[in-house]
């Protein structure tokens, strides 16, 4: 069986073609790019016509009509909004997960009388009770919803459905107007409670959210259309292709990392990153802002803590302190002229953070770049390099950046073992888990084993073709499609390292207490 894979992240598209037999073997991709548009008042929006060229274009590179496909799948973003008119164009650009400028609708809708954690008693329970969940942050969809609602009311009013990210390109190559379970429960608006999948209609209304717009929900493994011609045409294959529901990244990630069972962790190190248990109960945290999610397969959540900025963090450091971005360099030489050749600036940059100490010699980096979310939810937090000395140069400050992820992720397995057990062995995927010194800082940090798989940058991917694969043979097993993803190294714990990391890790805690408040005085009137 060749599945089609659409993993549409927030940089870009990155198409697979695999071959699904006794292992999921990629056998063709490609990777096309897209911005996305941030400014200092919380926005962060995609246009969808950039989705669907980059959708295009990387699969043109990859297919011709003698291609075998059987089906098409999607991994993508999640919790952004999406309006769309009854033709399935946008009628607006997409507000990404990343935005934040609704937080005074969230204030008079859900910030007022007497408050638990911050919100309306009565509306928090009554989320509770029927969701399972609250729309406890301000990125969360539906304040985006409501912001346009109350901002651009002539734009609302052509609204037909709301839609996620892959849920539009569905629409576009169906015609079908749907959202998978993991996507409905994103909206923090799905019922729960209920035996079949709808969306609450007790918390629509009660947030002022209208039925009309919200779509059919379907399982991830089920098949939400079939390609039509002009876009099959388009795309470069065949009509009548099955387009299968798909998931969210928070989803399939985990999927395509082999953290299926109950109980099973897994660490996402991409441009943002998180940690997910699987769970077959729901569990909420509104203090920390964790919670379960629906996950791909029916009956399992996914017990998830996020961090906005991870590897988009390394990024930064790349672009503003490696790269020379003022032309002061007094001599210029590409590393690729040294002896050692390295495949790219990052392997490069890997060997680069194992000539500094384990601890940075202090050196500790905050990864709030772009504000954070959990445990604690802060628009106004940003990133710090603290105890600079005369001797920090740019390698203790390289590796401090990554320690300070990996700190971070620690906080979210303390968070998450409050409620449930973390795996002792935990699955490390995305960008980050190509680096061997990441890995190992990693599994250090956390003082668990740590397990890369073979391709930890198309894990979504992977995801996708196994949730389409598990759609298309209903009697395959959970564990015979972990079966199917190779493993490639495991590092364990190096126990001379745990008490630098310990002893910076309590550090690190306290840097979001202790300048909060400064925080807020720099940055609150962006907002």
């Amino acid at each position: 069986m060749n599945i089609l894979c659409y993993d549409i992240g927030t940089t870009g598209v990155k198409t697979c073609l695999f071959e699904a037999k006794d292992t999921i073997t990629l056998l063709r991709s490609s990777f096309d790019s897209y911005d996305i548009k941030t400014s200092q008042d919380g926005s962060a929006e995609q246009d969808p016509d950039d989705w669907w060229r980059a959708i295009v274009t990387s699969t043109r590179e990859i297919i011709d009509r003698d291609t075998k496909v059987d089906a098409i799948s999607f991994c993508s973003q999640m919790q952004s909004l999406v309006l769309v008119d009854k033709e399935g164009r946008h009628i607006r650009p997409s507000m990404s997960y990343m935005d934040q400028r609704a937080g005074e609708i969230k204030k008079k809708v859900i910030e007022t009388g007497i408050k638990v954690s911050g919100m309306n008693v009565v509306k928090l329970i009554k989320s509770l009770y029927h969701t399972g969940a609250v729309a406890g942050s301000v990125k969360d969809p539906v304040w985006k919803y409501l912001w346009v609602k109350e901002n651009e009311a002539e734009v609302f009013k052509k609204t037909y459905k709301w839609l996620d990210v892959k849920e539009a390109i569905i629409a576009r190559m169906t015609k079908n107007f749907v959202m998978s379970e993991d996507s409905a429960f994103a909206t923090l608006l799905y019922d729960v409670r209920s035996k079949e999948k709808i969306f609450s209609e007790p918390v629509l209304k009660m947030l002022g959210v209208n039925p009309k717009h919200m779509p059919e929900i379907i399982s991830s493994s089920h098949v939400a259309g079939y390609l039509l011609k002009d876009v099959a045409d388009e795309l470069g294959l065949k009509e009548g292709i099955a387009v299968y529901a798909g998931g969210g990244d928070a989803s399939l990630i985990g999927v395509g990392a082999g953290a299926i069972l109950p109980g099973d962790t897994h660490v996402y190190m991409g441009t943002s990153g998180w940690v997910s248990t699987v769970t077959e109960k729901t569990l909420i945290d509104t203090n920390a802002m964790v919670a379960s999610i629906v996950g791909a397969f029916e009956g399992r959540y996914n017990y998830f803590a996020e961090l906005e900025t991870a590897g988009k963090c390394l990024e930064w450091v790349k672009d503003h302190l490696v790269l020379d971005e003022i032309n002061a360099y007094i001599e210029k030489k590409e590393i690729t002229e040294d002896e050692v050749i390295y495949k790219s600036l990052y392997e490069y940059l890997s060997e680069v953070m194992l000539r500094a100490n384990p601890g940075s010699d202090g050196v500790i980096f905050t990864p709030w770049l772009h504000g954070n979310r959990c445990p604690f939810e802060d628009a106004n937090a940003r990133g710090i390099f603290f105890n600079l000395s005369l001797e920090t140069g740019k390698t203790e400050m390289l590796r401090s950046v990554v320690e300070g992820v990996c700190f971070h992720l620690r906080w979210f397995f303390e968070v998450q073992d409050k409620k449930l057990k973390t795996s002792d062995t935990v699955r490390f995927v995305g960008g980050g888990a190509l680096s061997a010194t990441t890995s190992q800082i990693l599994a250090d940090i956390i003082g668990k084993t740590v397990v890369t798989v073979k391709d930890p940058q198309n894990v979504g991917a992977v995801g996708a073709a196994i949730i389409a694969l598990k759609g298309a043979n209903p009697e395959m097993s959970a564990e015979g499609l972990i079966e199917k993803i190779e493993i490639k190294d495991t590092y364990k714990p190096n126990p001379d390292n745990k008490a630098v990391y310990d002893k910076n890790y309590e550090v690190f805690k306290k840097l979001y207490k202790n300048n909060k408040e400064l925080f807020a005085d720099l940055n609150a009137s962006k907002l």
